[in-house]
């Protein structure tokens, strides 16, 4: 293994995962390849990195985040806890089970700021292409260094893509929206419900980030929120001012048409119609083609590229799971990388990829989909020495939450969930979640104490 270089394609949870897996090895005594993170944003963190910015960044490229204001965790935080650092150790304290983005953008940065690897990652940094030369078995790798404006390039043994598949939106057209009066952007663009406020908002699609953006519009005060759905309807009991309809087929001025015959007039129309594997410095025979599943084509155990194994994908899957999911992927893929894990035959491999497939197109509920990424978890954990965590219970967390979501879609939040690293109790949160409208970390974490200071003040005074 001496002299092997590993290159990461971003520094999001899962080059961050990819990162932290290679400093575990690190802290056993082993001996590790030298591994260069290239990261185009300025600060790492992928998605949970919020930038105001929309369209192009600082120096021109396209923005990658699809970050917004006021996201809480649309999940329990006790799904996606690291196994090998838990929220009670970030935290001190037990908190509720589902944190504003700056809470758990705090939470990522605490377990990767405990070694040192942001000296591996370059900042600033984009790929524009790679090749693979088969007589050395060497990628080369083009990168621009944007802050200088330099172009260079490297060679590696090992190419890992962790840039995600959140960046590029899918963005239909439908007769007259060219001439809809108002604003129409894709859910990449948006950066929060404020500019909605006493709008009547549609919203094309029936995935999480529509139904997520649709609640949050609805609790800042948007007039209404309309959600137009292709083929399933979300189906939960919405509240007023929240419904759902067929798909839109043509706009006339501001006025949609719907397939049911019904029509209504809008402000504001955003496109939650997701988004492409897109991976433009790769050439056709490395690139992942794929759509958002569970379990995409080509990969084997869903990381390695059957084709060519070296070249390997973290986190290209449709997501129950998240976090633990990247680092369980991240330490099998480091295993390989070090030679301490042996991957079978390309035929072989094939089979299992097989496997897999067949079974992901069994699937029919969420709950299957929930039991198929549980399956798939524990095959990973039984390739490594990720610390295991009982992902059955995580599976029945999702269940629970699931259920939550059907019963009551603006009061899932206020659910409390029980970790299974630690086995603590998530605390209650000091507000309900619809009456909570700001969603820094210090009113998530401090405001509690505050208010208790205020009381012990007061008394003081009345005695």
């Amino acid at each position: 293994m001496t002299n092997k270089r590993v290159a990461i394609i971003g520094a999001g949870p899962s080059g961050l995962a990819q990162l932290r897996a290679f400093e575990a090895a690190k802290k056993q005594g082993l001996e590790v390849p030298e591994v260069v993170c290239f990261e185009k944003q300025s600060n790492w963190g992928g998605m949970w990195n919020y930038s105001w910015r929309t369209g192009v960044g600082k120096y021109g490229e396209p923005v990658h985040g699809s970050m917004y204001k006021y996201l809480w965790s649309n999940g329990p935080k006790e799904c996606l806890e690291f196994s090998d650092y838990s929220f009670d150790e970030h935290f001190q304290k037990p908190i509720s089970s589902y944190p504003p983005r700056p809470v758990l953008f705090d939470y990522i940065q605490g377990r990767i700021k405990k070694s040192n690897v942001r000296d591996y990652i370059r900042f600033n940094t984009t790929v524009r292409w790679v090749n693979f030369d088969e007589e050395t078995q060497k990628f080369k790798i083009i990168l621009d260094n944007l802050k200088i404006d330099k172009t260079y390039s490297e060679e590696f043994d090992y190419l890992v893509v962790a840039s995600g598949h959140f960046s590029t939106p899918n963005m239909p057209y439908f007769e007259g929206i060219d001439q809809f009066p108002g604003q129409v952007i894709h859910a990449h663009d948006f950066r929060g419900a404020d500019p909605y406020k006493n709008l009547d908002l549609l919203i094309i699609g029936s995935s999480y980030s529509a139904e997520d953006i649709g609640v949050q519009c609805h609790k800042h005060g948007a007039k209404s929120v309309t959600l137009s759905y292709r083929s399933n309807p979300i189906g939960v009991n919405w509240p007023d001012g929240i419904k759902e309809v067929p798909l839109l087929k043509y706009f006339d001025g501001d006025v949609a048409h719907f397939k049911d015959g019904t029509s209504q007039r809008f402000d504001a129309v955003i496109m939650c119609t997701g988004y492409q594997h897109k991976f433009p410095f790769l050439p056709d025979e490395m690139r992942l083609k794929t759509k958002n599943n569970l379990y995409p084509d080509h990969l084997y155990k869903g990381v390695f590229f059957n084709d060519l194994p070296q070249l390997i994908y973290l986190g290209m899957q449709d997501q129950y799971y998240t976090f633990n999911m990247f680092d369980a992927q991240a330490w099998v893929a480091r295993d390989f990388m070090m030679d301490r894990y042996q991957i079978p035959a390309k035929g072989a491999r094939r089979l299992d990829i097989n496997k897999w497939l067949i079974e992901n197109e069994k699937l029919k509920s969420s709950f299957d989909h929930i039991d198929f990424q549980t399956n798939y978890i524990k095959d990973l954990l039984a390739l490594s020495d990720y610390p295991d965590f009982n992902v059955d219970k995580v599976a029945v967390m999702f269940k629970e939450w699931i259920k939550d979501k059907d019963d009551n879609i603006l009061t899932y939040r206020d659910k409390t969930f029980q970790s299974v690293v630690t086995g603590t109790m998530a605390e209650t949160h000091h507000t309900e979640w619809m009456d909570e409208l700001d969603d820094s970390k210090e009113r998530y974490l401090y405001q509690e104490q505050a208010e208790d200071m205020l009381e012990d003040t007061l008394e003081e005074e009345r005695l």
